[in-house]
Order: C-alpha cells, then sequence, then structure tokens
C-alpha cells in the first residue's frame, strides 16, 4: 500500500472525538513514541516499565535503520497529523502499529478501557512536490490561530524545527526546505498558506 520514497498523509482522532491528550505527559509520550518507535528494531517494553510513574525517558540517541521518514508532525488533543515516507518495506504500517500502542498506555494511565482512536489511520497519497509544501504549512500549523497563537493548552508541532536554526528536533526536513532561500522565506510562505486555509474553512462554515 505504501511505496518506499513516496510520501503520505497520515492522520486520525479520538473515538467520538475524544482528547487523546489530557495532560502534559500525555503529550511527551506521544511524542517520545515518534521517536522511541522510529527504528526496524523491535521496541521491546520501554513504556510499560515506566507506566506506573509516567516518567519518560529521555530522547533515544540509537542510530539503527528507521522505519520511516518523519517530515512534519502535529499532535492535538484529539487528534494528529503527520507525514511520512516508508524507507523499508510496511515501514509505515509497523511505525503506525506501534503507535497504536498508546491506548494501552492511555488506558491504563487514565483507567479506562476500549478504543482510544476513531478506527485505523487514515492516509493520502501526497502527490506532488507543490501539494507536499502546502501540507508541511497545514500540518506544521495545525495548532495555530489566524493570529498564529495556540489553539490548544497541549499541542506540539514541528514548526520550531523549520524555522529556528538552533532547534534539530527529529524531521527530515530537507524535501522541503531545499524550495526556499532559508527558514524564514519557509516561514513566510507557510503562514501565507496558513491563512489561506483557514479562510477557506471559514468560507465552508457559513455556506
Amino acid at each position: 500500500m505504501f511505496e518506499i520514497g513516496q510520501y503520505y498523509h497520515i492522520y486520525n482522532r479520538g473515538s467520538d472525538k475524544r482528547n487523546i491528550i489530557l495532560d502534559e505527559n500525555d503529550l511527551k509520550r506521544f511524542f517520545q513514541s515518534l521517536i522511541e518507535f522510529n527504528s526496524i528494531e523491535p521496541s521491546g517494553s520501554i513504556y510499560l516499565k515506566n507506566l506506573k510513574k509516567y516518567k519518560l525517558k529521555e530522547l533515544s540517541s540509537r542510530t539503527t535503520q528507521k522505519l520511516v521518514s518523519i517530515i512534519a508532525y502535529c499532535i492535538n488533543p484529539n487528534h494528529f497529523h503527520l507525514i511520512l515516507s516508508p524507507l523499508v518495506e510496511n515501514g509505515i504500517e509497523k511505525f503506525m502499529q506501534r503507535i497504536g500502542g498508546y491506548t494501552r498506555y492511555f488506558n491504563e494511565k487514565h483507567k479506562r478501557s476500549g478504543v482510544l482512536f476513531q478506527g485505523k489511520f487514515k492516509s493520502k497519497l501526497i502527490e506532488d512536490d507543490r501539494y507536499l509544501i502546502q501540507l508541511s504549512a497545514y500540518v506544521n500549523l495545525n495548532n495555530l490561530d489566524k493570529n498564529f497563537n495556540p489553539s490548544f493548552d497541549l499541542s506540539k508541532s514541528s514548526l520550531q524545527e523549520y524555522t529556528k536554526d538552533e532547534y534539530k528536533g527529529l524531521c527530515d526536513k530537507t524535501i522541503i526546505l531545499n524550495n526556499f532561500k532559508n527558514k524564514k522565506d519557509y516561514t513566510e510562505v507557510a503562514k501565507a498558506l496558513w491563512l489561506e486555509t483557514l479562510k477557506r474553512k471559514e468560507n465552508i462554515e457559513f455556506e
């Protein structure tokens, strides 16, 4: 289904639009999953060992082969967006299956049972570079309002990786930033694209 070298928009939301992030530790836990689970090696039970105390490990420095290339991400209280490119066969499927283990963490911590996400994750092929750039803006700024202020208290995106030189992060940004003179140039274009997106949403709501 997912071809190596292609790029995909991967997204999902909480079942019945419920929140999947309830506190800062949940946010850090989901973000850490993006790092720790992106390896062809078995992920083991690193989180289960820390589950009862809800403490987080330092970010992994493992250099083993990755399952996917993460281009951009945004984690919001009730949904998430990822731009991924598989690096190995079935890379996205394996990566997302591991990310799905967040449900176990969430249910045990918050003393609940049942599904957390709204079915299997959704995916869409990104067919050209222009759309890839547009989508990177959509994902990077997805947690901001029209004034570029945070729309949510509990959210995290890869925007800083694309806009601040000192912020290394975890994304493979070359495919996007090679189309711009510098990060400032990308930031201006991304903001303009995001405002266009918000304007379209407002027009749809009032139709």
